[in-house]
């Protein structure tokens, strides 16, 4: 990657926001400090960080319960994600949410709030009171949600939210059951929806905007699984003019974390 240009140079002017990005130093090596040498690489001026899901609970155990050593191995992925918000510019840090639903925790000045499980993974706990409360608390704050969920939990979390703060849906819905899945299945038509592109093809991105509009579509790289380079190129290199191309880079995640664009 060392002899990359910065892809952004389609537009000299533009800041780029990479709105998906893993960054922890616990259970897995992910410290700010590779983060901050691909935005060099990659011309990216601004990073939105989720703490790793190996830092939050333990993917593989079928039947995991929470602990004291799992809840301070969350409380701090989180907080160092916090810490480098306040201590470096365009850091933006979102909260990952798991099962003891802290709700306390998003008046710290949080940006947004991850929310996470795979197929087959350890499940949240909906029926929760603490979850009812804590969603309250996100509706509260207008802290958008970032939600990867099975496809049926999908659906159902939409429903539930209703609208009363914005939900993104990363790598255009792959992991959420698909593109074309949650496509036939209207949810793409709720304006308070969102997408990012991390890992989605240049097919999806490109329908997405045919339909849509660019208004509610986040570049993203989900690094370390996508290169922020190589994610960012696949976005300059779809036909759009510079203000579709602003949204998608900076402007879209900017007014989502309720900070005012640059004119």
């Amino acid at each position: 990657m060392g002899g990359e240009l910065s892809v952004a140079n389609r537009f000299m002017s533009t800041v780029v926001i990479d709105s998906h990005m893993h960054c922890g130093i616990q259970n897995v090596s992910l410290p700010f400090e590779e983060i901050k040498g691909y935005q060099r690489k990659g011309g990216i001026e601004g990073v939105c960080l989720f703490a790793p899901v190996e830092d939050i609970y333990n993917r593989y155990d079928d039947n995991f319960q929470d602990t004291s050593s799992w809840i301070t191995c969350r409380q701090m992925a989180n907080q160092y994600l916090l810490d480098l918000q306040q201590l470096q510019q365009n850091v933006f840090a979102y909260y990952f949410v798991w099962n003891d639903f802290k709700k306390e925790e998003l008046k710290k000045g949080y940006r947004g709030i991850k929310w996470h499980r795979h197929e087959c993974e350890p499940v949240y706990h909906y029926d929760d009171p603490s979850c009812e409360s804590f969603l309250q608390e996100a509706y509260r704050l207008q802290l958008p949600i970032l939600l990867e969920e099975s496809f049926e939990n999908t659906l159902y979390f939409i429903q539930r939210v209703k609208g009363r703060t914005p939900i993104i849906i990363p790598h255009l819905g792959m992991l959420n059951g698909g593109f074309y899945a949650l496509f036939h299945s209207s949810v793409w038509e709720d304006e308070t929806i969102y997408a990012d592109t991390a890992l989605a093809s240049s097919r999806e991105i490109e329908s997405f905007l045919e339909r849509y509009g660019s208004k509610r579509l986040l570049f993203g790289s989900d690094f370390p699984f996508g290169s922020p380079y190589h994610e960012l190129q696949k976005v300059n290199h779809l036909t759009m003019d510079r203000e579709d191309f602003e949204n998608v880079v900076n402007r879209n995640v900017l007014r989502l974390m309720g900070i005012q664009p640059s004119p």
